[in-house]
């Protein structure tokens, strides 16, 4: 009676261990569709269980996967405001360059208030931080991308440290979600 015991907590524990694993869902690393996976030193804040944790937003919309994320309640707000939930969360194979809390607040409180009270210039700044395809890891080290704005943005960089437009870092990149691979950038970024 024991032996059985014993066996079947040797396979629960195992499935335990296994399951997860095969499913891709080890924390805090989580693949995207490329098969790249998430890096950057901003990964360890995002949550290691959740909707909100990296496996957690790889089963959502882009817009409700940040909207899970307490790294991204700022940016959520100003989707929200910008009218842009669907818009984004309808989108396929998209990149989006996600500021942070941190990043928001980089702005004069002022101006940002001004910003999340004008529709039209938020809506502006928001698209500018959308691109309309996939963007691997390996398109970073050198790239320019147009963005649903009609602005366009450069990335570079190497490894784990990419820039994008000469200023804001990727925090944490190659994050993906149901419909979007997510780079959460430390600024944000402006249109010219």
């Amino acid at each position: 009676m024991n032996i059985i015991r014993i066996r079947r907590s040797v396979l629960a524990a195992s499935a335990a261990v296994i399951f997860p694993v095969t499913l891709g869902i080890s924390a805090p690393m989580a693949f995207a569709d490329n098969g790249s996976e998430t890096f950057g030193p901003g990964c360890a804040s995002v949550p290691m269980e959740g909707e909100g944790s990296l496996s957690g937003m790889a089963d959502d919309p882009v817009a409700t996967a940040a909207s899970n994320n307490p790294e991204l309640t700022t940016l959520v707000s100003a989707v929200k405001a910008a009218g842009l939930v669907d818009t984004l969360n309808n989108a396929k194979d998209i990149t989006v360059f996600a500021p942070t809390n941190a990043a928001f607040e980089k702005i004069p409180k002022a101006d940002l208030d001004a910003l999340l009270a004008d529709k039209k210039q938020l809506t502006k700044v928001l698209t500018y931080h959308v691109v309309g395809e996939k963007i691997t890891q390996q398109d970073l080290a050198k790239g320019s991308f147009k963005t649903l704005e009609g602005g366009s943005l450069t990335t570079s960089g190497s490894g784990d440290s990419f820039t994008v437009n000469d200023s804001a870092k990727i925090a944490c990149g190659n994050v993906p979600t149901a419909n979007a691979t997510v780079e959460l950038i430390d600024t944000v970024l402006m249109p010219k």
